[in-house]
């Protein structure tokens, strides 16, 4: 009788674990997420308004007044205690995703292949990961640069052009270079399954191929972000530049103004900079996620 229950239970484990994906697991989660969410787009806000209360505080400060002083004092007091109780939240709850979905993907695999499981376990990790630090900043550098550019938009419509035209040649260096990120990625995942296996054998041959192989596909992935970077780097600078001469040329009386503008174009430079990071993180666990559900 033990053995049949055990059989049993070990039956609707399976069967459980088959019909769990990603999007199941965050969907038992999704009121939390949403709290979660909430506080970033909260803490972005506030942290939206530093620059401009920046330059309110010099202006005031050099007419004698402190109160813009104060209350910028009163914009980090919230980000930390906003930002430090999101932290301290969403670290458990991101922790019961990752043993949920680590479960129900390791029972979904056959038992003897225990270096594609440690593989997966590794990808599950990244997803994880992505969701507990790389979203907010997403989310963060999202609503930051949405609101820059309204900002930029409303102190100098010049800037604001050359802005835009700057941000789409980076978004299009990047996207003409996405299916060599993907297909990298592929193989990379492709090796990496591979290296307990490998590891068991003891052969120093075997091994020496993997170590290289392994670091061929993440050069090649280096190599391609280096490029993009640069590029991409280039071009903004270019836009920090101009931004200054159209800044100047305009006749900007506030020195405060003017010191809001040019912090606020350089948020904006990098936002721009963050979002193609984003962009390939989100190609490589596109990648994870259609292997993971392969099974």
């Amino acid at each position: 009788m033990v053995d049949k229950e055990r059989i049993w239970k070990g039956i609707r484990k399976r069967l459980d674990s088959e019909n769990v994906t990603i999007r199941s697991v965050l969907l038992e989660f999704k009121w939390k997420l949403i709290f979660i969410f909430f506080l970033i787009l909260v803490e972005s806000a506030i942290e939206l308004l530093i620059p401009l209360f920046i330059g309110f505080a010099i202006d005031n400060a050099l007419g004698g007044n402190y109160g813009h002083a104060l209350q910028l004092g009163v914009l980090g007091t919230l980000i930390i205690l906003i930002g430090g109780g999101r932290r301290f939240f969403d670290s458990r709850i991101y922790a019961r995703i990752y043993r949920r979905l680590g479960s129900a993907v390791l029972l979904g695999i056959e038992e003897n292949r225990s270096s594609v499981k440690t593989a997966r376990l590794g990808m599950i990790n990244e997803i994880v990961e992505f969701l507990e630090n790389s979203l907010p900043l997403l989310i963060s550098t999202i609503v930051g640069m949405v609101g820059v550019v309204i900002i930029i938009a409303s102190l100098n419509l010049h800037v604001f052009l050359v802005g835009l035209g700057a941000t789409f040649l980076v978004f299009l260096i990047y996207f003409l270079t996405r299916k060599r990120t993907t297909y990298f990625n592929g193989a990379y995942n492709n090796e990496f399954e591979k290296q307990v296996d490998v590891i068991s054998t003891n052969n120093g041959t075997l091994l020496a191929s993997h170590l290289k192989k392994m670091m061929k596909w993440n050069i090649k992935l280096s190599d391609l972000e280096v490029f993009n970077f640069s590029m991409s780097w280039m071009v903004l600078m270019g836009f920090l530049v101009l931004s200054i001469v159209f800044s100047v040329s305009a006749g900007k009386i506030a020195y405060g103004a003017l010191f809001s503008l040019i912090i606020y174009v350089f948020q904006y430079i990098e936002s721009v900079m963050a979002l193609p990071v984003f962009y390939q993180n989100w190609l490589r666990l596109k990648e994870i996620k259609e292997r993971l559900e392969k099974l």
